[in-house]
């Protein structure tokens, strides 16, 4: 199976199965002498770990985090410090229920990645999907921790702000109320909401998808780069490249289509600092494929997770008509634990960004207001 990494100079390589006996990555790329120990990484990891709430998978992973290779402990300060050569991060798995998937080792689930890895490779892990499963996400957050450490000034938060049909109210936008609620929502009315919603889809046996946001601010301007290489472009690519994702956004996204120019136009005035003052934000902090300085804002669509109850019309692997539905642990919303995963994808990218910018161009870009002319 090829194409397990992800980046250029900030590279992460991950391996591993949903069942298999561990899930680790490496992370190739990192500078040396930053601090880093696993207290660092275990946060985000504990933000997405399963079995937090009656919305989530019941598997009951601790997801803790082992860095088994790139750091030592510096004599002088006694700080853990990377040292520049690859970090290896390793997670065991401790709740397999194989047991589970028996009945359906021959059969595909509709809406899953069953029949297109079985007619790649010829062979597929039907063991909650093996490398298809979002188990392999965790290893995307671990190594999201090691990013921000590279971009330790720039701040980068997540939220859901749509499950189902139900859209948060952005004047009740509260970042404090993210940590508040299971859904990482910032609307404490519409997370309240949601609870009856989301039990009610459990209880069906059913699932729903999510939209969440993802927001970077401190992102100085000048990272990314035109054409082939834009900052949107790989941001985009890397949230595309999370399970179940199926829509991305940048800015006001697809509404933009219903703008006027003079509307959509981000217009500016002077200001003291190292940007203009932007009356607005509708690219989402990205012109020309480079960072403006303002926050980047993306966002991205999850599907209904694909492993339900409910009875679907399906085939086998030899060509039989068959009726399916699915048993075991599986979130009713994947968008849930998705939000540290955005996160994490993020920060990767933008540590990436900052690392291919500073070989371009070095410490000693040039920096707005420039001088006039002569």
């Amino acid at each position: 199976m090829s194409h397990n990494t992800f980046g250029h100079l900030f590279r992460v390589t991950t391996f591993g199965e949903s069942h298999g006996p561990m899930i680790g990555c490496v992370v190739d790329g990192c500078p040396p002498l930053i601090e880093l120990t696993e207290a660092d990484l275990q946060g985000a990891l504990d933000k997405r770990r399963p079995g937090q709430s009656r919305f989530t998978t019941q598997r009951q992973e601790p997801d803790q985090v082992r860095i088994a290779s790139g750091v030592m402990v510096d004599e002088a300060s006694g700080k853990q410090l990377t040292t520049g050569t690859p970090i290896g991060l390793i997670i065991d798995n401790v709740d397999q229920r194989s047991k589970d998937y028996g009945e359906i080792r021959h059969q595909y689930r509709p809406g899953h990645a069953d029949f297109t890895y079985d007619a790649k490779y010829g062979i597929r892990d039907y063991r909650g999907g093996g490398r298809s499963s979002a188990r392999e996400t965790a290893m995307r957050v671990a190594a999201g921790g090691v990013a921000r450490k590279v971009i330790s000034g720039v701040t980068i938060r997540g939220a859901l702000v749509q499950m189902g049909p139900h859209r948060v109210d952005r004047t009740r936008w509260d970042w404090a109320e993210v940590d508040n609620n299971p859904f990482f929502c910032p609307d404490a009315k519409a997370a309240a909401q949601w609870e009856a919603y989301l039990d009610g889809v459990r209880k069906a046996g059913s699932s729903c998808g999510a939209v969440i946001e993802i927001v970077a601010e401190g992102v100085p301007p000048g990272w990314g780069a035109p054409l082939y290489a834009k900052l949107d472009s790989e941001i985009a690519s890397a949230f595309m490249s999370i399970n179940a994702v199926k829509g991305v956004e940048i800015g006001d996204g697809m509404a933009a289509a219903a703008l006027t120019g003079e509307e959509n136009a981000d217009e500016m005035r002077a200001a003291n600092g190292p940007v203009p003052h932007f009356m607005a934000n509708h690219a989402g902090g990205v012109l020309g494929g480079i960072s403006t300085g303002q926050p980047i804002v993306a966002r991205f669509a999850v599907k209904p997770t694909s492993s339900i109850l409910t009875p679907r019309q399906s085939v086998d692997r030899f060509g039989k008509e068959i009726e399916i539905r699915t048993k075991g642990r599986h979130d009713p919303c994947v968008g849930i634990r998705a939000v540290p995963v955005g996160e994490a994808m993020m920060a990767i990218v933008l540590a990436d960004a900052f690392l291919r910018h500073r070989g371009q161009v070095g410490a000693g870009a040039a920096r707005w207001p420039f001088p006039a002319q002569r």
